[in-house]
Order: C-alpha cells, then sequence, then structure tokens
C-alpha cells in the first residue's frame, strides 16, 4: 500500500495552496482531484482574470452560523500576505471597485503560481476517490488509481456550486461519515427568478443595467442590477442572494441617492409639459423609465396631469420596489455554496475535525461564506495556509 504523509483532496483553489503551506523537507505530500485540470474555477472567475483577493477583507464580510470562526485564520493569512505573493510571481494586476484585485492577464497565472508554490508535491488528475476511512492507526483512502495509506487527510473538495467543473458534495459525505454535523446548504452569489407578473418587466428589459440599493436580512449593498430573461442578476442581486430567504420580499431602491417624488415634483413646475417618462429618464436608463411608465398606465402621459398621489406612487416604485422572486438559478450559475461543515466540529486555528484528529476540512465545504468580490479566494487561502502549517 502506498504511503503519505498527507492526502489532499481536491486541487482547486484552496487546495493547491495548502499543498504549497504543507511543504516540509522530507515530507510526502499528494494532492488528488477527478477532474482533468486543477483550478477550474480559478479559470472561470473574474470573467476570466480571477479576483483573487479583496483588500476589506474582513470577519463581517463573511456569513456562518459562527460569524467569528474565520476570524482566526484571516488574521494569520491577510489579503496582503497573498498580493505579495502574486507580485514575487510577476503577476501584474489591477485593483476595481471596493477593494476587488484582479489579475491584467488570464485567471491561469494564478493557477500556476500556486503550481509552482507547491513544487515537491506530487498532483494526480482524472483521479477519483472511492473510500475513505481511519483503521485507528491512520486513514485508508482507496481511489480508482489504487490505495493509499495517509497520516493526515485535508479535504479541499468545495461546495456544489458550478457543478459544470466538476463541483461534487463529497465533502458534506466525507463530514457526516466522521460525525460532524452539517448546516444546511444552498446556492449563494446566485440570480434571482421571478414569477410571470414581474417576468412581465423583466424580460423585455433583459440587458438592462442600473445602479441599486438592497437591504435585507442583515444585509446592504449597493451596486449594478441587472434585468435577465429570468429575473434579475448583476453584482448587488448576487450580494442579497445570499441573506435572501424563499417567500421573503426585497425591497429595491432603483435609485439610491435621489428622492424621485421630490425630483419629479420640481420637474413639473420648470417643465410639466414634458414626458413622465422622459423625465423619470433622467434619473433610470430610458428602456426601464419607459417600462415603469408603461405599468402604471403613464405611458403617454405629461407630468404637469399628474396630482401629487400618482408623482409619490412613480417615487415609490422606483425608490421602494418590491418583489417576491419565486427561487434562484441554483447550483448551475451559483458563485458558491452557502452553509456546509459546522464549524462547531473544527478548530478554528487549524480547521482540524475536533473529533477526528489528522482530519481537514478547509475553503468552500466549511459553513464560511464571503462576499461577491474576491472574499471566498481569500478564505480559501487563509484557510488552506492554517490547515497546512498544522498538519
Amino acid at each position: 500500500m502506498e504511503q503519505v504523509d498527507l492526502l489532499i483532496l481536491g486541487a482547486g483553489a484552496a487546495g493547491l495552496f495548502c499543498a504549497g503551506s504543507a511543504l516540509r523537507q522530507g515530507r510526502r505530500v499528494v494532492v488528488l482531484d477527478h477532474a482533468r485540470d486543477p483550478g477550474e474555477k480559478i479559470r472561470i472567475s473574474g470573467g476570466g482574470r480571477c479576483n483573487f483577493t479583496n483588500l476589506a477583507t474582513a470577519p463581517d464580510r463573511f456569513l456562518s452560523r459562527n460569524p467569528r470562526f474565520a476570524a482566526s485564520a484571516l488574521s494569520r493569512y491577510p489579503a496582503a500576505d497573498f498580493v505579495r505573493l502574486v507580485d514575487r510571481a510577476g503577476i501584474a494586476w489591477h485593483e476595481k471597485t471596493q477593494g476587488q484585485l484582479f489579475c491584467d492577464g488570464k485567471a491561469t497565472q494564478i493557477t500556476r503560481m500556486l503550481l509552482d508554490r507547491m513544487k515537491g508535491a506530487e498532483l494526480r488528475m482524472q483521479t477519483a476517490l472511492r473510500a475513505l476511512r481511519h483503521d485507528g492507526t491512520g486513514f485508508v483512502v482507496e481511489t480508482s488509481g489504487g490505495t493509499i495509506r495517509a497520516g493526515q487527510v485535508v479535504v479541499a473538495t468545495g461546495g456544489k456550486s458550478i457543478p459544470k467543473i466538476g463541483a461534487t458534495g463529497i465533502a458534506y459525505d466525507i463530514a457526516a461519515q466522521f460525525g460532524l454535523r452539517l448546516v444546511e446548504t444552498r446556492a449563494a452569489l446566485v440570480p434571482l427568478t421571478f414569477a410571470e407578473q414581474e417576468l412581465a418587466l423583466c424580460r423585455p428589459l433583459a440587458g438592462v443595467s442600473v445602479e441599486a440599493e438592497i437591504r435585507h436580512g442583515g444585509g446592504r449593498f449597493r451596486d449594478a442590477l441587472l434585468f435577465t430573461h429570468r429575473g434579475l442578476s448583476g453584482p448587488v442581486i448576487l450580494q442579497i442572494s445570499s441573506y435572501w430567504q424563499p417567500g421573503e420580499t426585497l425591497q429595491i431602491d432603483l435609485a439610491p441617492g435621489r428622492d424621485v417624488a421630490a425630483d419629479l415634483k420640481t420637474a413639473r413646475g420648470q417643465s410639466g409639459r414634458a414626458a413622465v417618462a422622459s423625465v423619470l429618464g433622467q434619473a433610470l436608463p430610458a428602456r426601464l423609465a419607459a417600462a415603469i411608465c408603461e405599468e402604471m398606465g403613464l405611458a403617454q402621459a405629461r407630468l404637469a396631469d399628474q396630482p401629487n398621489a400618482r408623482v409619490d406612487a412613480i417615487g415609490a416604485r422606483v425608490n421602494h420596489w418590491q418583489v417576491r422572486p419565486v427561487g434562484t438559478e441554483g447550483y448551475r450559475t451559483a458563485e458558491v455554496t452557502l452553509g456546509g461543515i459546522d464549524t462547531r466540529d473544527l478548530d478554528a486555528r487549524t480547521l482540524q475535525a475536533r473529533a477526528v484528529p489528522g482530519l481537514f476540512f478547509i475553503g468552500e465545504c466549511v459553513d464560511v461564506t464571503g462576499w461577491l468580490g474576491g472574499y471566498n479566494f481569500q478564505w480559501a487561502w487563509a484557510s488552506a495556509d492554517a490547515a497546512g502549517r498544522a498538519a
């Protein structure tokens, strides 16, 4: 039976980084994955440029049953440490909004950097896990390439999001097998879908984007909103999807920072002959303004003819639009998985299972889910480093 010191399951962001952090003189580290290529989520992230971290990383940017759990790992491997690693690799990068860092070139530069960092470890792709057990002295791992005995095992197989690149829930199966508790999982950072009534507005506006603000369930975000054929997407919707629960109503401000009713009343006194849609189009994209006016029976109406009550209704429709999504697009398009392995069963400093010495869980499979904007990659690096050094 083949012997290794540390076996890492999963060759994604967390698994590759963990291998680099775990390397020691004379130590044998092996990384296994059933996929063909390593780092698939890295490759497709950030539009192919990889939003690899966020300078504003802090524990309050993460959702978990225990909001403080991530603090230990994040404080010991902050975003600045990963940026230094990127700089040393000669990878050019730039900052977009809100502390988000992206590669100037291709996302695969990050994968190459991680592979270079873990030189000395073995990477075995297209190798499926068949079974994992503990025989009292170590872990016995049956794979499609044979059986391996490992002193320690790190599970870095991610969550259920984006199954087309090979994502599965195997981490949760392993956790349950060893008696760890699970927090219910669901798709997060995902577009929302609507019933036919709301789609009557959304479908004709597919492709239209507007800055919006949403406050819901403890989350408050202001960013771009995108109308789609199935409902709503865009950064502000992806962010709030992590806080929204089925059956809940969202209130959306389509013109944040503006009192639309007050603006319309002012305009009514100055240019009352103008069409409502034309004046409203000064605060919103023209197509959206026209659609709202048509929805309210004001397609051809002049602003001068609208009483205060009607103007207030228009303002409420823009600044306090209430919609009830019927669901999300699911794991198919979700960027991450919310929930996962209960942090009560993991050591916050090492990510080791409290009741199973030598077994670690890192990255997306843990009940730690970041906001959109590089936070989940930073959790991958930080949790992987904590486990790698401990192992």
